[in-house]
């Protein structure tokens, strides 16, 4: 069974009586250690569309299993517990807390799974070493490049061995070198540990590497690409 199935989503943004209707009854799925791209032009729905997949938000309408769960039926509390405990995220913003320490910040998702302080710290810096970032740990965001602020925000999403890593534009503010070292971050993930990675992005480059590119234009899927790998 796939780890992802959406079928016929529809997202529907209202304000002042007026409705944007951004996916238009999307179906789409994604088996258990697939990399797959959604690539489109801006406004095509692909942050929309990595919102309801990722439980950060609900669709209008339509059917959504994530790891065999009906996660439309879940509570905000459910929702929230499911995320921490079974996704792992990655920003184009790095989303970092400033006055954590690059190992605090890691370590932040892990106390709330219930971890104590000892475990979480040794599992943080680990996987900060397993990214390249040893000698890193004390580091503030502020004084991290940010190719490396990325890196963190990687090792953050990682540390708990989410079943699907969601990645939205996750080279969006990085130069060429620097994001090229994240996808291939997120590749070798993908093909030594099996990790499940659904990635938005705009450039097709970064896509290469994926399994399978999914094509968005107003709403809906036009095309896919399957790439052998």
């Amino acid at each position: 069974m796939p780890i992802i199935s959406a079928k016929n989503i529809h997202r529907k943004f209202v304000s002042k009586n007026i409705v944007t209707h951004v996916l238009r009854g999307i179906d789409f799925s994604v088996e258990a250690g697939e990399f797959v791209a959604i690539m489109g032009k801006s406004g095509a729905g692909k942050s929309t569309l990595m919102y309801q997949l990722s439980v950060l938000d609900k669709p209008s309408e339509g059917e959504l299993l994530v790891n065999n769960v009906d996660v439309q039926n879940l509570s905000e509390r459910e929702s929230t517990a499911f995320r921490l405990h079974t996704l792992g995220y990655i920003f184009q913003n790095y989303a970092l807390v400033p006055d954590l320490s690059a190992s605090e910040n890691v370590m932040l998702p892990l106390l709330m799974r219930g971890l104590d302080w000892s475990t979480a710290k040794d599992t943080a810096n680990e996987v900060i070493d397993s990214v390249g970032m040893p000698n890193k740990y004390h580091n503030l965001p502020a004084e991290l490049s940010g190719g490396e602020q990325q890196r963190i925000s990687v090792a953050r999403a990682i540390a708990g061995k989410p079943k699907i890593l969601f990645a939205d534009e996750p080279t969006a503010n990085l130069d060429t070198v620097s994001g090229t070292q994240v996808i291939n971050l997120l590749t070798e993930l993908n093909r030594k540990i099996g990790q499940t990675v659904v990635m938005v992005t705009h450039e097709r480059e970064y896509a290469m590497n994926c399994n399978r590119i999914v094509h968005l234009e107003d709403g809906q899927i036009v095309h896919e690409e399957h790439l052998a790998q």
